[in-house]
């Protein structure tokens, strides 16, 4: 039933009262009578899809205050300068009806222009300050222990902040962000970081995506990658990447009988990262608690990983290794020291208690045994490419997982949700037969 004026002066209890088509008159507990809308709009995330795969379409159930009410026939509300009159209200609700069924949703527009007006008020916020603002807010999904967070930071502040960074962030242009880019688009020989610069790029264009979301600015985003890079060298014309120096795989087991005449931690943690494949920081790192025995799997989490396997939207998830008979064997004639986690610890009388230190594999093999200058220990993965490549049937995207390298595509991720780990067991079998010279089902 539609609200009457005598309707709206007798209003006194607190609870709403509606006018219908979503207009309500609002009473508080002390008495104050305010005009409230309540709409529905449409939001595809809340979609849900029935067990005969119909979707039923979702919607977000939204309130947006209009102002106070004017209820007294006689002296209305003189503290409220605003105050509506029941007709004023409902025009107000017609409007933004309107405005519903255009697909815009008016609550989360006025509260865009609102922020806006008390940013332009305040002078405007700085690139510097924003960048602060989505680093602080991104953080919490990135790696444990801050790598990102680090990163992020320091090439901000070593590359951007200088140049732009105490710049109104709606008075930035594409120009400026090509300004900023060109001295370190091009190889280090000519003073410039190319990598440096690629990373940069993406890291720009979400920092002012979230601006624009913010309405912090307005406008297209000055630093949209696909736009800005077709003002700029293809990076793979400008910069070789850097490709380390590794023995060629029919090599390994000869160096492998000389690893195996040396004692200590270091030695068992090279034999350990080639027979896995793995890199340096996740052997460094590894736990005893990722070590599953029973099951001859190590189970790396996701934040140890350098290179994230997300799937389609979910949680970030672990990486597996399975583990070769020579591997659990190695693992388990491991000395293990109480109240450490760590599978390869440290020998140093200062840092006992920790880990391997990430020079110790680096200093045993190109110092204390003489490959300097011909390979580095980051090479085995090579050499396991290629023997997987050159020496076996095994399928490319066994041994891409086996050294976690997952697809970028995104679609592919999407549909590709296992990690292929039965079928990675025997290939990392066969790697340690190898290596080793045993019969193919010794290992």
């Amino acid at each position: 039933m539609p609200l009457t004026q005598k309707m709206i002066e007798k209003a006194n209890k607190r609870r709403r009262y509606s006018d219908g088509r979503g207009l309500f008159l609002s009473v508080s507990s002390s008495g104050r009578k305010t005009w409230a809308f309540l709409y529905r709009f449409r939001d595809a995330s809340r979609d849900t899809t029935s067990e005969d795969g119909k979707v039923k379409r979702g919607y977000l159930e939204r309130e947006m205050n209009l102002g106070p009410a004017m209820w007294s026939r006689v002296v209305g509300t003189p503290d409220e300068k605003d105050a509506l009159t029941l007709d004023d209200a409902r025009d107000k609700a017609v409007e933004l009806r309107r405005l519903v069924r255009q697909g815009v949703d008016p609550k989360a527009e006025r509260d865009r222009e609102t922020r806006a007006v008390v940013r332009v008020k305040r002078g405007g916020s700085t690139f510097e300050q924003v960048a602060n603002q989505y680093i602080d807010m991104k953080k919490a999904e990135w790696d444990a222990g801050g790598a990102s967070e680090q990163s992020w930071r320091g090439s901000l502040g070593k590359h951007v902040y200088p140049v732009i960074g105490q710049t109104a962030v709606d008075r930035i242009d594409r120009a400026d962000i090509l300004e900023l880019l060109r001295p370190i688009w091009k190889p280090k020989a000519e003073g410039g970081s190319i990598v440096t610069a690629t990373r940069l790029l993406p890291r720009l264009d979400q920092i002012f995506e979230y601006a624009i979301a913010e309405g912090l600015r307005s406008g297209a985003n000055p630093a949209d990658r696909h736009n800005v890079k077709k003002s700029l060298p293809d990076p793979s014309k400008v910069h070789a990447p850097k490709r380390h120096k590794a023995l060629p795989y029919a090599d390994v087991p000869a160096f492998i009988k000389k690893l195996q005449q040396r004692s200590g931690v270091a030695p068992r943690a090279l034999e350990f990262t080639i027979l896995t494949a793995m890199r340096t920081s996740e052997i460094i790192g590894a736990t005893w608690d990722e070590i599953d025995f029973a099951t001859g799997v190590w189970t790396i989490p996701a934040s140890r990983m350098k290179i994230k396997r997300r799937g389609s939207g979910e949680a970030r998830e672990p990486h597996r290794v399975p583990l070769s008979k020579p591997a659990l064997d190695l693992l388990r004639a491991l000395p293990r020291l109480e109240g450490n986690p760590f599978v390869f610890v440290s020998v140093q009388e200062r840092k006992k208690g920790e880990g391997l230190s990430n020079m110790a594999m680096l200093n045993l093999f190109k110092e204390d045994m003489g490959y300097k200058g011909e390979a580095v220990v980051h090479g085995f993965r090579s050499s396991f490419k290629t023997w997987a490549a050159e020496a076996s049937d095994y399928p490319h995207e066994l041994s891409e997982i086996a050294i976690a390298h997952y697809p970028n595509d995104k679609t592919v991720s999407a549909y590709q949700r296992t990690d292929l780990l039965e079928k990675r067991a025997p290939m990392m079998r066969d790697w340690a037969s190898f290596i080793y010279g045993l019969p193919t089902d010794a290992a």
